[in-house]
């Protein structure tokens, strides 16, 4: 029987004391992503921003998709600021939220990447990836004391919900920091993902980071122009 994440989800956000909001660590694969996830979220949460993506493949790609997580974080911050919610689905009763940049370390991608570079996009290279990032993510809300963990990569229709909560259950057991439960797609949260990117103008890519969905992306482009 297949779990429902978001209900999961909600349940725990039922528990939650609005008076005394925990702290998340939100791994965030990239702005258009985390958008909905964050606008979702900071009703409940004391949220910090963890971008780590290793898997990205150019340099100048990493910063551009860094850049405008930090470009949008800083105008949520001032939604905050000025209490003009205008065009957004949050009241005034959300908190300010913060960013750690992670190391960018491609290396560790390809290490990971090695004999699973045939693999089709969404299949056990990708599963080692979500757990490279996953596991930093719970490292760090390990060091840090977060109060729980979790990661905006759910909100994909190409990425697998149920191996990202599995992995995410796994590592929260290990490093005993609470997993939050997810599947943000649901509840249209992809959709508004899309038009929050329009509202606030973010670049939006067409391929998840690494070298390999890029080069899958580039052959579907060449096969739709034949």
């Amino acid at each position: 029987m297949n779990q429902n994440y978001q209900k999961e989800l909600e349940r725990v956000l039922g528990t939650l004391d609005q008076n005394n909001p925990p702290t998340l660590l939100l791994h965030s694969c990239c702005a258009p992503c985390s958008s909905y996830c964050m606008e979702y979220l900071r009703e409940y949460f004391l949220i910090t921003v963890f971008y780590y993506n290793p898997n990205i493949t150019e340099d100048a790609e990493y910063r551009k998709r860094v850049t405008e997580e930090k470009r949008l974080i800083e105008a949520y911050n001032k939604q905050v600021e000025t209490g003009d919610f205008t065009g957004m689905n949050s009241t005034g009763k959300v908190h300010p939220i913060t960013v750690i940049e992670g190391d960018y370390e491609p290396a560790l991608f390809y290490d990971m990447a090695k004999g699973l570079e045939k693999c089709p996009e969404g299949g056990e290279r990708c599963f080692g990836c979500y757990e490279l990032r996953l596991r930093k993510t719970a490292e760090l809300a390990k060091q840090k004391a977060f109060d729980y963990f979790t990661t905006t990569l759910t909100i994909s229709p190409l990425k697998n919900a149920a191996k990202l909560n599995e992995i995410g259950e796994k590592l929260a057991e290990e490093y005993a920091v609470s997993w939050l439960p997810s599947d943000f797609k649901k509840k249209n949260g992809y959709k508004r993902s899309i038009e929050l990117s329009a509202i606030f103008d973010l670049y939006r890519q067409d391929y998840c980071g690494c070298v390999y969905s890029r080069n899958e992306r580039l052959e579907q482009k060449n096969g739709e122009l034949k």
